[in-house]
């Protein structure tokens, strides 16, 4: 049974559990993310097989997310998180003696792939109630930065790090380790208080609810700006990170295994962002520091487009991670306020699935217009775009 709450603040101990239970299970997430398309590659050697992964593990967010964020608001979000995990560590257990008896084949990494997009659409849900509800409204910005923070090490330092010296060892050790971070998170987060002690009433059919919470999304004007300006970043943060490989080693003439470094530099610029956000929205205002961090990553991209020279690309790179962190920790924070609790697991999950939807159809049309023009021209079509979106949801967002 989990304890009452006691009070919240992101200084108490029961944030810092929560801060445990993300940085745990993210480093884990790292560590796959990076083993899993690596492994497929390695044992298949088939452009097909390394596609259908990809998407297997995409997936769930348009078919799984909605449904998902319907029950997370009808449970306890505590319950919804540890039993999330405690899958998880299950389904990478297997994979990994899958991988270590040479028995995980397509259908195999496809299969866990799928299921553990699908825990994680579950678990991302509840864990936006928990950290609303254990850092309080007043906490929120510091709350998201700790977040932010949690996530950048895991899933690109640590996790991609601890991925590459584990794999060339043996490849089910990577997901050996994933699938004991899951029970060390799921650890963390039965420590935690129950922040509900009471279910929701359930009201109304599924397809009802479902629209009760995208409604809501749409029609709330502070939060369809921030829909509008995500959805234009994420379409162009894709086409920018498809490429990215490709122009630093045709381009910037960077040896194939420096690459890497790049993200890397991106996400060293992303830890600085996720900590100075916080600092400057109380000084400047949090609608200034946004408009300027979009208005600040479409002049990156552009400038990596226009200068295709090492220096200027790392500082445009560090500039990435830097303006896309700070974003990300402040238009969370408004998300969660404008958000009456009993929505909060359907509208994160319509929100994930309209940002993180257009994330193909950016990479796709990325090739293309690379193919018509140059690679660099994918960069500075991104940053323009990036930075008209800025200028247009500017007084949307001092409005809201």
């Amino acid at each position: 049974m989990g304890r009452s709450l006691q009070g919240p603040g992101v200084r108490t101990a029961d944030f810092r559990r929560l801060t445990a239970a993300w940085t745990t299970s993210l480093v884990g997430d790292g560590v796959r993310t990076a083993a899993l398309p690596l492994y497929t590659a390695v044992s298949t050697r088939s452009p097909l097989a390394a596609s259908a992964v990809a998407v297997a593990a995409v997936l769930p967010w348009l078919l799984v997310a909605l449904p998902a964020g319907v029950l997370v608001d009808r449970l306890r979000p505590r319950l919804v998180v540890a039993v999330a995990h405690v899958f998880r560590a299950l389904v990478t257990g297997l994979l990994a003696a899958a991988v270590f008896t040479d028995r995980a084949g397509v259908a195999v990494l496809c299969a866990a792939a799928f299921l553990l997009t699908s825990a994680e659409t579950f678990a991302d849900g509840a864990s936006q109630i928990l950290l609303v509800e254990l850092a309080g409204p007043g906490e929120l910005e510091q709350a998201n930065s700790r977040f932010v923070t949690a996530e950048t090490l895991g899933l690109d330092l640590a996790g991609p790090l601890a991925a590459s010296a584990l794999f060339w060892w043996n490849p089910a050790t990577c997901f050996a380790l994933d699938a004991l971070t899951f029970a060390v998170a799921a650890y963390f987060v039965l420590r935690l208080p129950e922040v509900r002690e009471e279910r929701s009433a359930v009201t109304g059919t599924l397809r009802a609810r479902l629209v009760e919470g995208a409604g809501h999304l749409v029609r709330d004007p502070g939060l369809r700006v921030l829909v509008i300006a995500v959805c234009v970043t994420a379409l162009c943060a894709a086409a920018v990170n498809a490429m990215l490989a490709l122009y630093a080693i045709k381009v910037l003439g960077l040896p194939e295994a420096f690459v890497p470094w790049l993200v890397v530099v991106m996400a060293v610029g992303g830890l600085l962002g996720a900590r100075l956000s916080p600092v400057l929205a109380p000084r400047l205002g949090a609608a200034r520091v946004m408009v300027g961090a979009l208005a600040l990553l479409g002049l990156a991209f552009a400038t990596f487009g226009a200068v295709p020279h090492l220096a200027g690309a790392i500082a445009a790179a560090f500039l990435f991670g830097l303006c896309s962190a700070g974003w990300n920790v402040l238009s969370a924070s408004r998300r969660q306020r404008l958000t009456p609790a009993p929505l909060m697991g359907r509208v994160t999950s319509a929100y994930r699935v309209l940002a993180w939807g257009l994330t193909p159809l950016g990479a796709g049309l990325a090739g293309p217009l690379a193919e018509a023009t140059s690679l660099g021209a994918v960069y500075l079509v991104a940053g323009g775009v990036v930075l008209l979106t800025a200028v247009l949801v500017a007084r949307p967002l001092a409005r809201t």
